[in-house]
């Protein structure tokens, strides 16, 4: 579940993403998706998994969650920098093959590492377009951002010239 909490920041009314324990993300809780504030106060610190991990307990519903939950971390025993670095080579263009061999895991697991990225992806999508008010054509904007970042382009009076003659050009 993604949630977002209005603040004040220097008297503007800032919004932004919450964090973990600042609501119960259990949907049969009475105080399930309430943020916390000065007169919401059923989250609790509940000690740390053996992992290190923040644990956090509703006074409401008295079920326990960590700091993953609703995450794609979430039930991972691999660390989240492997996750990321994994995720960020399959974004570079890298064969999920190639990265089984070379980082150890099965095929099916960086696969659902991707399918989970993807589904928090369409959450947070799904919160931008709702609750902070962007509109389809800047989202699809961002997105086209995000994957032509750091792509290589050819300068502009480069650019149709033929493969032979840029060859021809450099070799010449």
């Amino acid at each position: 579940m993604i949630q977002h909490r209005q603040h004040s920041e220097g008297g503007a009314n800032v919004s932004k993403l919450a964090q973990p324990g600042d609501f119960c993300p259990n949907r049969d809780c009475d105080d399930y998706g309430k943020l916390q504030s000065e007169r919401q106060q059923n989250i609790i610190k509940f000690g740390k998994t053996k992992a290190g991990r923040q644990r956090y307990r509703c006074k409401t519903c008295n079920r326990t969650y960590v700091e993953t939950k609703g995450t794609i971390f979430y039930r991972r025993r691999t660390p989240e920098d492997e996750i990321i670095d994994t995720l960020t080579l399959i974004a570079e263009d890298s064969r999920i093959s190639s990265l089984a061999r070379a980082k150890g895991h099965t095929e099916e697991t960086i696969i659902d590492w991707v399918r989970a990225a993807g589904q928090h992806a369409d959450r947070v999508e799904e919160v931008l377009l709702a609750e902070h008010k962007i509109e389809r054509g800047q989202l699809d904007g961002l997105w086209a951002y995000v994957r032509n970042k750091g792509e290589k382009k050819l300068p502009r009076n480069r650019r149709d010239r033929p493969v032979l003659a840029l060859y021809h050009d450099r070799y010449g």
